[in-house]
């Protein structure tokens, strides 16, 4: 069978035009065939989407320079790193959680091929039997260990080029110096509290020059990430710069409290049965200690007993794993989300670090029920933020009114605080420690307002939600 001449010159000419592009990409990069099409691929040519050409401008991205070529058309030895990948070599990376997201994002920053060379990771929780099922750096055999120390060990054993260290601890036992170090910090708890108080930490960073300006080198970028289901979110905070995540708190509807009347008298749905045996069976039946939500033998009893009640009023639905997520106030998770979420946030962190692509302004959505969805917005400050703005705060109250109820509009109201502490221009009206302190002030907290301090007179209040942040109130007398 003979072939078509002009198929053949065709061949040869495409055959030519390939041989002479990968000559010609020879002697223009010092990328390794191994390097090619990934993250160095991407630092070493000019970006058509300059970070400083994006809506939330912060460096200038610098390529690699490109070196001569030798004789015989290899790259020259003398080829260098760009400031680019210079910066995210030397930069350390700190990763808050290692549940669901937490996992997906240390994997991600493994899979970067060595660009990242050092990660710290943070994690209070141990590993459940539950988490096995999306936690993919996480056995069997690792139930009821350390998520921290667990999924560091993993990620050091299969990418060596990266070195992972664990902490095993609250994020709020760790001081101020110990966030100083990084150049980054990714989120991914699923506590609404605890992302609160991070960033208040890492706002309170910031340095002020004479002018009032933020000082550049104090500002470590927080990216946080959150998954519900199938929706997710990742957003880019600078602080003193961008909104933070105290701006956005509105959109977090406060927990619902069910009234204990209703779980113990009257109890409607599932919940219900299982709130009031973790709640009030378990209490009574061992008195002398806590409940143990990661026990399996203390679930197991709450879940029984709970299945008890449940056929007493006929009602359905209680299962066992229902019943870890009442207790463990677990978040539905599905596996698909976080690493859509985590892939994000790391994207973020590589642009943020390098400068290579514009960044995120401020604010992206996943919608997965709706499809494969997503929509960017900008997050605008909130001019009342008591986090990353100097707002002082007003309140009209009657002078009876007492100090306590002062107290409970202050965790009520917007500022949505948890244990707040105040003091007037003149003394500590109330302070919730040292212990001694608490006693001895703990007899204003029924007084009357007006025997406390004047009326417009500007009060201080502190409260743990907020790291080392005093909010500035002033009460005035209707």
């Amino acid at each position: 069978m003979s072939t078509h001449p002009t198929t053949n010159s065709n061949k040869r000419e495409a055959s030519e035009m390939i041989s002479a592009a990968s000559s010609s990409v020879g002697k223009r990069s010092a990328i390794s065939s191994r390097q090619r099409g990934t993250i160095h691929t991407l630092l070493s040519r000019p970006s058509p989407f300059e970070n400083e050409s994006g809506t939330l401008p912060i460096g200038e991205f610098p390529p690699n320079d490109e070196s001569p070529s030798s004789a015989n058309g290899s790259s020259s030895s003398s080829f260098g790193e760009s400031e680019a990948l210079k910066s995210l070599r030397g930069s350390k990376i700190l990763v808050v959680g290692a549940g669901g997201l937490g996992c997906e994002i240390l994997k991600d920053l493994g899979m970067l091929g060595g660009v990242v060379s050092e990660v710290v990771v943070i994690d209070l929780d141990t590993i459940d039997v539950t988490n096995l099922n999306r936690q993919f750096l996480f056995r069997q055999k690792d139930v009821g260990h350390s998520k921290a120390d667990v999924a560091a060990k993993f990620i050091n054993e299969r990418c060596p080029w990266m070195k992972v260290v664990p902490y095993h601890g609250k994020i709020q036992d760790k001081c101020a110096d110990f966030y100083r170090q990084f150049k980054v910090v990714i989120s991914g708890l699923d506590n609404v509290e605890a992302r609160r108080w991070l960033n208040g930490m890492i706002n309170n960073l910031v340095e002020f020059d004479s002018d009032g300006d933020p000082i550049p080198e104090t500002i470590i970028p927080l990216i946080d990430g959150g998954t519900e289901g199938f929706s997710g979110q990742s957003r880019l905070i600078l602080p003193r710069i961008t909104s933070c995540f105290e701006c956005s708190l509105d959109s977090f509807a406060p927990t619902a409290a069910v009234p204990l009347c209703t779980i113990a008298e009257t109890p409607r749905i599932p919940e219900h049965c299982i709130a009031y045996a973790y709640v009030l069976q378990f209490p009574k039946e061992f008195p002398d200690r806590k409940l143990d939500a990661d026990s399996p033998n203390d679930m197991k009893w709450v879940y029984e007993r709970a299945l008890e009640r449940a056929e007493k009023f006929g009602i359905g639905g209680v299962t066992y794993m229902l019943t870890l997520g009442v207790v463990k106030n677990i978040i539905p998770a599905v596996a698909s989300t976080n690493a859509i979420v985590s892939a994000v946030c790391v994207n973020e962190a590589i642009k943020v670090l390098s400068f290579c692509s514009q960044s995120l302004n401020t604010y992206m959505m996943y919608m997965g029920s709706a499809g494969i969805y997503s929509h960017t917005f900008v997050y605008d400050q909130k001019e009342t933020c008591p986090v990353c703005t100097t707002h002082t705060h007003r309140l009209s109250l009657q002078g009876s009114t007492t100090l306590n109820a002062l107290l409970q509009k202050l965790c009520d109201g917007e500022l949505r605080l948890k244990s707040p502490s105040v003091t007037s221009s003149t003394k500590t009206l109330y302070m919730r420690k040292p212990v001694a302190l608490e006693k001895a002030t703990r007899q204003n907290l029924d007084k009357p307002l007006k025997e406390l301090f004047s009326s417009g007179e500007e009060l201080t209040i502190t409260d743990p939600v907020f790291h080392d942040t005093s909010l500035s109130v002033i009460v005035t007398f209707e």
